[in-house]
């Protein structure tokens, strides 16, 4: 029994590593996509650098409940990772001088609300999944999500033009990085793509086995370990753009990261072969989207106040805020696992 429980870790631990290197790696040629393309880095942070990141959440939910048929690991996967990315801000800002919400524009709050419109209809789809009808084997709910992910994409877009802060295009350096580059770029990218996918692939087989072999449960293992090992390329492409002080890049790749995971939900109710993915979701990761709600308009008011010192020792008091509720909700899902 132990040595099953140390071989699992250990192909967890494998897997998660490879996800941390290869999505880094997805991470930093990405921002080389972007560069061929003539996106800014704030865009791509909400954007494309949001998605590739994660590109782990995407397999490791299919997988979940298309081969291993655990839907409490997919969802605890996909909630844990966006109160996890929550957390990142927490830690970026206790790296910095001044708050972290100060430091970047207001025009985030955008991505925030939208993001707060989605995890709401996640916990509608959950609560109501009994009352609400499916069409085909799909709930009638994940096509909300669908419209309403692409119309936030669109919305921000849109906005963010309107403000004047999209990106104009280096035509002549772009034709100058794309002839030298772009084969080069996109091999990589995709050879790190597919070993995101082959290591997120093997992730909740072994996901699954710890939890039952150590009584933690697929809800609260998948809300904590799994979701912190699907968002470490977040955390490391957050650190790295931190360092290169492309502050508003860090943010959009956390913020975005959450929209993606909500249509991410609605992709792995496609792909459960069993009816609808949400009447077989514990009630327990409700908390978990009123959590991230309540984290998200937190970070919302951090970015209209924008306060200009720190009142909890490395911390403001909008990230220590967040770190109360991330420790409360761990605690809680643990001690009724």
């Amino acid at each position: 029994m132990m040595e099953d429980l140390l071989f699992n870790i250990l192909g967890f631990t494998i897997c998660a590593a490879i996800i941390i290197y290869s999505g880094t790696q997805l991470s930093y040629y990405g921002d080389k996509i972007a560069e061929l393309t003539g996106l800014g880095r704030a865009w791509v942070g909400l954007i494309l650098m949001s998605s590739v990141t994660s590109l782990p959440e995407l397999i490791t939910g299919i997988s979940s409940v298309a081969i291993v048929n655990a839907p409490n690991l997919a969802a605890g996967d996909i909630f844990g990772s966006c109160v996890f990315n929550l957390l990142i801000l927490s830690i970026l800002d206790a790296r910095g001088n001044i708050p972290l919400l100060s430091a970047v524009k207001s025009s985030h709050i955008v991505a925030a609300i939208f993001g707060m419109i989605l995890l709401s209809i996640s916990g509608l789809a959950i609560f109501l999944s009994n009352e609400i009808p499916n069409i085909l084997w799909v709930n009638a709910f994940t096509f909300i999500l669908f419209a309403t992910y692409i119309l936030s994409i669109w919305g921000i877009f849109k906005y963010e033009n309107e403000q004047g802060t999209m990106p104009i295009p280096q035509t002549e350096n772009l034709e100058a990085i794309r002839s030298k580059l772009w084969k080069k770029v996109i091999g990589a990218y995709s050879l790190h793509a597919l070993i995101v996918v082959g290591s997120a692939m093997f992730l909740p087989y072994f996901g699954e086995k710890i939890a039952n072999e150590s009584g933690m449960g697929n809800s609260f293992f998948g809300t904590l370990f799994m979701a912190a090992a699907t968002s470490l390329p977040e955390l490391v492409v957050s650190m790295a753009a931190w360092k290169l002080g492309a502050l508003d890049m860090a943010v959009g790749n956390l913020l975005g990261s959450n929209l993606f995971n909500m249509f991410i939900l609605g992709i792995d109710d496609v792909f459960y072969k069993y009816g609808s993915l949400y009447k077989n979701i514990s009630t327990s990761h409700v908390l978990s989207v009123f959590t991230t709600i309540i984290m998200t308009a937190v970070v919302g008011l951090g970015l209209l106040f924008k306060p200009k010192r720190k009142q909890v020792w490395i911390l403001s008091v909008d990230t220590f805020i967040i770190v109360i509720l991330y420790l409360t909700l761990m605690i809680y899902l643990y001690n009724n696992r």
